[in-house]
């Protein structure tokens, strides 16, 4: 709060360089959080040290296990509804299972791990949560 007017203060952001951006805009397709240009990934899964564009530092990005307990959450259900609707309507022998599951499980496991842990960073930088983090 100001002590003159009991308005609150200004607080200095980036926005002014950097808009606000959308995590599902950045982060599912793998650009910097901040300016929405760089690259996020350099592998697969591997992060690049810093955006190549506005020089944003990733090493506060700790997305852990979050984007993997949601792939096996929406690929669960995916193929356990199906795999469920195929049984009871065709009845098909085991092997028919294994050939359509198998494939299925690893094709969207590997298709939404990378989108998803993008949208974890993009939505951490968004609320800002590595500020909360504890050193030790």
């Amino acid at each position: 709060m100001s002590e003159a007017d009991g308005t609150p203060a200004a607080q200095p952001r980036d926005t002014a360089l950097y808009p606000p951006l959308s995590p599902g805009q950045t982060g599912m397709r793998g650009l910097c959080p901040r300016c929405g240009q760089g690259r996020l990934f350099k592998g697969f899964l591997a992060l690049e040290p810093r955006c190549r564009v506005c020089g944003l530092d990733y090493s506060f990005i700790d997305s852990g296990d979050g984007p993997a307990v949601f792939v096996i959450m929406i690929v669960g259900f995916i193929v356990a509804f199906l795999a469920l609707y195929v049984e009871f309507t065709f009845q098909p022998p085991i092997w028919v299972h294994i050939i359509l599951w198998f494939p299925l499980v690893i094709g969207l496991s590997l298709g939404l791990l990378r989108p998803l842990k993008g949208l974890m960073i993009a939505i951490q930088y968004r609320t800002k949560a590595e500020q909360g983090r504890v050193e030790g």
